[in-house]
């Protein structure tokens, strides 16, 4: 089956796109497939060939997804080292009744990806600014993952940390940041870190689940969900796995089920009973620790009983 020529494809996306206003003096924000060509909006391709210009985080990727589409049109580059110049320029074309279009190399700009101070400062200037959704590996990865909430967590709920910092205690800091999120987390890693990220998360919470999605749409696209502890070896296997971009998906700690009658323990009670823990076999502990403390024994039993499978699975 042969692709469509760039010119079938441009005619129809005007004719399913078309219909809609695209007002001058606008500000168009469009999201670019993540590692699938097929995956570019009709609409977006109607904005591209529209639009006066087109401002992109890397001029040599936007050139080659230009070609593909069949269309020419002036590229500004605008990424992290001169978003902001770069944005008077572009909000200096909207001044001038221009459409411009902003995209980034891959998926949704200003999401982990520059444009959202191009953004702020073509609304600051009174410009419309409006969004062309497409492609998202932060969405496309939870919708794999099938995450699942914590007790303490909205269904719905996850929080977006993109990539870590790169080294040193910045890094371990924000990665238990990530994982004392009380939903999911989803993270970026580049290839060259992901080994190391891999033996922090099996150290740090290695019972945590894990979703690891590498190379999302493209044809070796790979997505398994595992226990952080297995993730150094699952690496390991395969050299080949160590190659592409990485969307880590934590899942949501599971809550500590509540122990019947844990109100009844306070928390001198749960001390006397971890102290003598120590020293005494259970059944003799939690006698000794009623008798102190006044507690109900089935409380204390029921409480001690939890605290030594925690120990156990610990171990």
């Amino acid at each position: 089956m042969h692709s469509p020529s760039p010119l079938a494809l441009t005619q129809a996306a005007a004719q399913v796109a078309g219909g809609q206003h695209y007002p001058a003096a606008t500000l168009y924000v469009v999201a670019t497939p993540i590692g699938n060509l097929a995956d570019f909006s009709l609409r977006a391709v109607h904005v591209l060939a529209l639009v006066d210009a087109v401002a992109c985080e890397d001029t040599r990727v936007t050139a080659g997804l230009m070609r593909h589409l069949g269309l020419d049109k002036p590229l500004i580059a605008l990424h992290e080292h001169n978003e902001r110049s770069a944005s008077e320029r572009v909000v200096a074309r909207l001044a001038a009744g221009e459409r411009v279009a902003y995209v980034s190399d891959a998926g949704t700009p200003a999401v982990s990806d520059p444009g959202a101070m191009l953004v702020e400062q073509a609304r600051a200037a009174g410009w419309r600014v409006l969004p062309i959704p497409g492609a998202s590996s932060v969405v496309t990865a939870l919708s794999a993952a099938g995450h699942a909430p914590s007790d303490a967590s909205d269904s719905a709920a996850f929080h977006f940390a993109g990539f870590l910092p790169p080294k040193g205690a910045e890094r371990l800091g924000a990665l238990d940041a990530a994982l004392a999120q009380p939903c999911a987390c989803v993270l970026f890693e580049a290839p060259h870190r992901v080994a190391t990220l891999f033996d922090q998360l099996a150290d740090r919470a290695p019972a945590r689940r894990v979703t690891v999605c590498r190379e999302l749409t493209k044809q070796f696209e790979q997505i398994e969900t595992l226990d952080a502890a297995a993730l150094p070896a699952w690496l390991a296997a395969d050299p080949v796995r160590v190659k592409g971009e990485f969307v880590l998906v934590l899942h949501a700690a599971p809550v500590a089920p509540t122990i019947e009658g844990d109100d009844a323990v306070s928390g001198a009670a749960q001390r006397t009973l971890t102290v003598l823990l120590r020293e005494l076999p259970l059944k003799q502990a939690v006698a000794l620790a009623a008798e102190i403390s006044g507690a109900p024994r089935n409380a204390l039993y029921a409480r001690a009983l939890a605290d030594k499978r925690s120990v156990d699975n610990a171990d």
